[in-house]
């Protein structure tokens, strides 16, 4: 073994990696992902400046909306620095706490807005399903609970494999996949027994992202059977109308999830670079595309955007 090798190993530093030889490329890579990151941050702030500042916004189903648009951008700007860095040249490395701290931000955060899409869709059912109850069940207090409930969830969930980051021998060249900390890239480090972080990192996504997954669609069942028994196919679509923007935004953040699974699971064969590209699409694509969504979509939304544009103008 080399005196460089050994150093990586022994350290308690770990290098991030960018696209494996395409390292020539990183200036015209870094333009792209630094529009992409201003645009997370542009779009995720100017949602919740909308919705702080419109009153008639006011209502449970955007009170959801500004805690996802706040959790995208917290999820950018845990990663900005580390992807950024590496793109740019500035700095490959980043120290074993800084990547623990990462880590749990990245999987705390995904689990936040698995669990706010999943408050999303209890409002549209109830909306849709029960709407003369609508106000009754979705007061204030218990959408702040519900909110509570999710941060609580993520924040203590996750602790007991994070923690034992911190204690695994990482005795293999500290090199990552991704320019950013994943639990997955880390364990692959590990020389210690990873048999507890391995099974309970997989019950949790069983019964916290998967399970979330299967409400969210047992809601829409049902809000379907509700929505075909209305006569009026006018008030079906109007009805319908109104959950495209929470489907899109379902599928933005759990076809990412599925694809990197499915790439770290059954592609070894595959280039690094397919691996890199898929990790930043889960952490890029659901906080660049949930504004778009919204914006779009969203009436309320898109009237008061014209309306504050159309002043600037």
């Amino acid at each position: 073994m080399s005196a460089s090798s050994a150093s990586i190993i022994n350290s308690s530093i770990f290098i991030l990696t960018g696209f494996p030889g395409l390292d020539q490329y990183y200036p015209w890579f870094s333009i792209p992902f630094s529009f992409v990151y201003a645009m997370v941050f542009l779009g995720n702030c100017l949602v919740l400046h909308v919705i702080r500042t419109e009153p008639s916004l006011h209502q449970p189903m955007f009170y959801f909306l500004a805690m996802l648009a706040l959790t995208d951008l917290c999820m950018g700007l845990s990663t900005v620095h580390t992807v950024l860095g590496v793109l740019w040249g500035l700095n490959q490395e980043v120290s074993q706490d800084a990547c623990i701290a990462q880590t749990y931000f990245i999987h705390g955060l995904s689990f936040i807005e698995s669990g706010v899409l999943l408050a999303m869709a209890f409002d549209r059912f109830t909306a849709i399903c029960n709407p003369l109850r609508y106000t009754s069940i979705l007061t204030n207090s218990r959408v702040i609970h519900f909110m509570v409930t999710i941060l609580i969830r993520a924040a203590l969930s996750i602790l007991p494999v994070i923690i034992r980051l911190k204690f695994f021998h990482y005795c293999r060249p500290h090199i990552l996949s991704h320019s950013f900390c994943l639990h997955q890239d880390l364990l692959r480090l590990a020389c210690s027994d990873i048999r507890f972080n391995s099974f309970y990192a997989l019950a949790l996504v069983i019964c916290a992202l998967l399970l979330d997954a299967v409400l969210i669609l047992i809601s829409y069942i049902l809000i379907l059977h509700t929505v075909l028994a209305i006569a009026s196919q006018e008030e079906r679509l109007k009805s319908l109308q109104t959950c495209v923007s929470h489907i899109c935004a379902v599928l933005v953040f759990y076809i990412p999830i599925i694809g990197l699974t499915m790439v770290h699971r059954f592609g070894k064969h595959l280039s690094p670079s397919v691996h890199v590209l898929m990790g930043n699409i889960y952490i890029l694509f659901p906080p660049l595309m949930n504004p778009i969504i919204y914006s779009v979509k969203t009436q309320q939304i898109r009237g008061r955007m014209k309306k504050w544009f159309s002043l600037k103008m």
